[in-house]
């Protein structure tokens, strides 16, 4: 299924308030309510729109630190990743977890209450990772941009 101009409005409005009533998005996006409703329903349907979430404040929730870690490992064969990824995942601090092309393998985004919050994470869990040759860990000391809206 192709997006036309209308189900690209609806997804660009759904991403900005994904707790909109259909009443509210249909006249938003200037569709009967009914025909909005179908129009959602067939876009969760074929993939487009995959959950709706609550994004929460990191720093009420007491994870304001942010650390982005580079992890190269020993060797890149299919048990090495597997084993990897499927231990990284189990990591509940690590939001992110990307397979690179470059000098790294991995780049993981972590969230921690401070330094020493990092440091037990480290300890606990990032030194256990299966495979690891090498990681290298930098905060970031401010965010400049940040949104979970994919351009549509």
């Amino acid at each position: 299924m192709s997006l036309d101009a209308i189900d690209r409005r609806i997804l660009a409005a759904l991403q900005k308030s994904g707790r909109m009533s259909n009443a509210e998005l249909s006249d938003q996006v200037n569709l009967s309510p009914s025909a909005c409703h179908r129009r959602v329903q067939r876009l969760e349907a074929d993939g487009y729109i995959r959950d709706y979430v609550a994004l929460l404040d990191a720093r009420k929730m007491r994870v304001p630190t942010t650390v982005f870690v580079e992890i190269t490992l020993q060797g890149q064969t299919d048990e090495v990743l597997d084993a990897f990824e499927k231990a990284v995942a189990r990591i509940p601090d690590v939001l992110e977890c990307h397979l690179m092309a470059g000098a790294a393998d991995y780049i993981l985004k972590i969230v921690a209450e401070n330094t020493d919050d990092f440091a037990r994470i480290h300890r606990q869990h990032l030194s256990r990772l299966p495979g690891v040759a090498q990681m290298q860990s930098s905060f970031a000391l401010r965010t400049v941009f940040k949104t979970t809206a994919l351009p549509v």
